[in-house]
């Protein structure tokens, strides 16, 4: 490779200077090392038989009088060839034009370079200021002035860079999506010291289900030192790439081991130590690492069975006796973590779910949320966390077939009186019930609500969930879609809400999501909606009538 370089380039400095300019640097060279071969007592003169790179371009220059500088410039160094695309095609993008900087992570060091966007597809040449190492041992500078050690063997041997960062300072407004090989991903995860950098790196490295990525998250799990928001992204990253690599992961579940060396008694894995959440890093993490791991899957899709009796351990073995700090949100978080790890039932010829035939593991999970829920009612937790983890969990139940979908129960928790975030918690499982059941019924329990309810916040709650998780929608034919609902949510947005804007804005929005711009298919259609064509003979929809948006007319 080098000789192939050297002949071009020295092709390239001869077509810059000229074949005639070229030659005269040849001769005077060989002048000089003839010169000085023949002095055989002077060793000053034998200098001007080793011939440098610098000495060389300065001939150059002397007799062609041209500044070949940038030529060499240009290709002493290596350089990394990046291609940036812009897409602003989709919707609410513009093309920009203008400046953006990208930063390099070298052997050397970290070099900031300033790249012109012009246009929507631009190839560019990066100078790298290193020189390929390859075995060499030498501390790595990073851009905070650290230097630290790496294992430099997952990299290529004659490329200098680690990393690279497309406007790392956020100064666009940008969605960036940017490739580069997954060690590079790996490095910039282990050794980069800014958040977002780690944290991009962590969600690039979901597509690279590989030792060497499970190691990377592992190591970041393990750091102290780093952010408690990074380590809580990586065992949600752990957990998706264990479930990819389900057929190859060898040794125990992701994460229990960490946790059990972290937080459990030495003598007794299973067991949980006393609470004492002295450090809030490693109290995040506690109740975020039960959460991931509930979200691992073997090869049936199921949950591991040692994966989920190690949860209800925690939940078994919680004390928070001595503890200054309430564990309300720990244990939220647990029995987050049982719904994490519940799968749909499967159906044998199409057995009706009771809670009698309940599968074993679903039982256990099923007592330890009612124990939970009637534990609320004696000591209520703070904001009554506990209470809202526990109606999720239970329409997690529901909607993996394992008990019968019932809406009584959010109803009486949805009442007026509960604390705000219980009714809240209740009243999004209801409109989660009425999109899954498309029931009529609960879906005008809840627009009654929102015309009657006295809390105005819950009023509006309550219209932004159903836009968010509509019962049907404008593209979808739906039996809920009928006459009297068209009529009722046109009052609401018109006479109803003219006293509030925010639940005006919501009505409207909600009657969008729900039938478009278009008048409603349900509506009869109006008087003369229809005309004789004489001509064709034939009835058409009169072009008068505007098919915007409308109601009864």
């Amino acid at each position: 490779m080098f000789q192939c370089k050297a002949h071009l380039v020295m092709r390239l400095i001869e077509n810059r200077i000229s074949m005639e300019f070229m030659l005269q640097v040849f001769n005077k060279l060989l002048s000089l090392a003839s010169t000085a071969s023949s002095q055989k007592y002077q060793s000053h003169m034998w200098s001007q038989m080793l011939l440098s790179t610098h000495a060389f371009l300065k001939s150059i220059s002397n007799v062609s009088g041209k500044d070949i500088g940038p030529l060499i410039k240009q290709w002493e160094k290596e350089r990394a060839e990046l291609e940036i695309r812009q897409d602003y095609t989709s919707s609410g993008t513009q093309k920009y034009v203008g400046p953006i900087k990208v930063t390099v992570q070298e052997l050397d060091g970290s070099f900031n370079h300033t790249l012109q966007i012009e246009e929507n597809s631009l190839k560019h040449d990066i100078p790298c200021h290193s020189k390929s190492r390859r075995n060499k041992k030498k501390k790595i500078p990073l851009m905070n002035g650290e230097e630290v050690d790496m294992d430099l063997s997952a990299m290529d041997a004659d490329s200098p860079l680690l990393w690279i960062r497309i406007d790392p300072d956020m100064s666009i407004l940008r969605k960036v999506e940017f490739e580069q090989a997954d060690f590079m991903w790996q490095y910039q995860l282990r050794y980069e010291r800014d958040v977002v950098a780690q944290e991009e790196a962590i969600s690039a490295l979901e597509k690279f289900p590989t030792p060497a990525s499970r190691l990377a998250l592992t190591d970041i799990l393990e750091q102290e030192q780093c952010f408690y928001k990074v380590r809580m992204q990586a065992c949600f990253c752990l957990a998706k790439i264990a479930n990819a690599m389900v057929s190859t992961w060898q040794g125990p579940p992701a994460m229990k081991s960490l946790f059990t060396r972290m937080f459990c008694c030495k003598s007794c894995p299973n067991i949980v130590k006393t609470n004492h959440f002295i450090s809030f890093q490693t109290y995040f993490l506690q109740k975020t690492m039960p959460v991931a791991m509930a979200l691992l899957r073997d090869v049936q899709n199921l949950c591991p069975k040692d994966v989920l009796n190690f949860i209800l351990d925690l939940i078994k073995y919680n004390d928070n006796r001595k503890n200054k700090f309430s564990d309300n949100y720990y244990r939220a978080e647990l029995i987050e973590a049982l719904t994490n790890s519940l799968t749909p039932a499967i159906s044998i010829s199409n057995e009706v779910r009771t809670v009698d035939n309940l599968n074993a593991d679903v039982r256990l999970i099923l007592e330890e949320i009612t124990r939970f829920l009637n534990m609320e009612k004696l000591l209520p937790s703070f904001r009554n966390t506990i209470t809202v983890s526990c109606l999720n969990a239970i329409r997690e139940l529901q909607k993996n077939g394992h008990i019968p979908s019932d809406a009584s129960l959010f109803k009486s928790y949805a009442e007026y009186g509960h604390f705000v975030d219980v009714r809240v918690a209740a009243l999004e499982a209801l409109v989660d019930y009425t999109r899954v059941e498309r029931s009529s019924a609960e879906l005008q329990w809840l627009l009654n609500m929102v015309q009657n309810e006295p809390a105005h916040y819950v009023r509006h709650k309550i219209l932004g969930m159903l836009c968010k998780n509509p019962p049907f929608t404008k593209s979808t034919d739906s039996a809920l879609c009928n006459e009297a609902l068209v009529d009722q949510l046109w009052k609401l947005m018109n006479s109803g809400t003219s006293h509030d804007w925010r639940l005006r804005c919501d009505a409207v929005n909600l009657y969008y999501t729900l039938f478009g711009l278009t008048r409603p298919s349900c509506l009869p259609l109006p008087e003369l909606g229809l005309v004789l064509n004489l001509k064709e003979k034939k009835a058409v929809l009169n072009p008068t009538i505007k098919p915007e948006l409308g109601g009864p007319q």
